[in-house]
């Protein structure tokens, strides 16, 4: 069934279609949230109450941008206004063991196609690059994940946003002098 056939569905109360649309832009927007909040918890989190929100909104959606665009509007809108409530930032390195029951675990990384040495230096740098995100005011932050990491153009990004193209291209270039600053100093450390 085509998109639209869905969403007029799902507007008229039809839970059935709604489960459709959900199946269809749940690894999309759990992508997205895991960009945002960095962790896979938070991250399902997040698209759970995208979801929550887009159900009780449905009726709200005019149809006049992208479902899939409305719903990662939703996830930026709520992550900022969490991180807005919950300023404190949990971290923790991978080097730590994991507590449990039975004491603590090491934890492993998975093998892959790299060497061992290739994969530890693009974990530390994935790891560098996600901590000087962090340090990002939500408005930086949140422009370089849709624009780096989800490929979404500027318009586009002002649609989510509800700014417009010259805000957005502002933030990505403040946001990227930022994220470079943010890097240098991690790596004086």
């Amino acid at each position: 069934m085509p998109i639209d056939e869905l969403i007029n569905q799902a507007q008229a109360n039809n839970t059935a279609a709604f489960e459709e649309l959900l199946l269809l832009y749940q690894d999309r927007v759990y992508t997205h949230c895991f960009h945002l909040a960095n962790n896979p918890h938070d991250a399902q989190d997040l698209a759970q109450d995208v979801f929550i929100q887009a159900y009780r909104n449905i009726r709200s959606f005019r149809k006049d941008a992208d479902f899939g665009t409305w719903l990662h509007k939703i996830a930026v809108n709520l992550w900022i206004n969490n991180r807005r409530r919950n300023k404190k930032i949990i971290a923790f390195s991978l080097d730590e063991p994991v507590a449990t029951g039975d004491g603590e675990v090491i934890r492993e990384l998975a093998a892959n196609e790299d060497s061992p040495l290739d994969k530890v230096e693009q974990i530390e740098f994935s790891e560098m690059v996600n901590r000087a995100l962090n340090q990002l005011i939500p408005e930086f932050k949140t422009v370089l994940v849709l624009r780096e990491f989800e490929g979404y153009s500027y318009e586009e990004i002002a649609g989510i946003l509800d700014c417009s193209p010259g805000t957005v291209k502002s933030r990505i270039n403040r946001g990227r002098k930022a994220l470079k600053k943010e890097l240098e100093q991690l790596e004086l450390r």
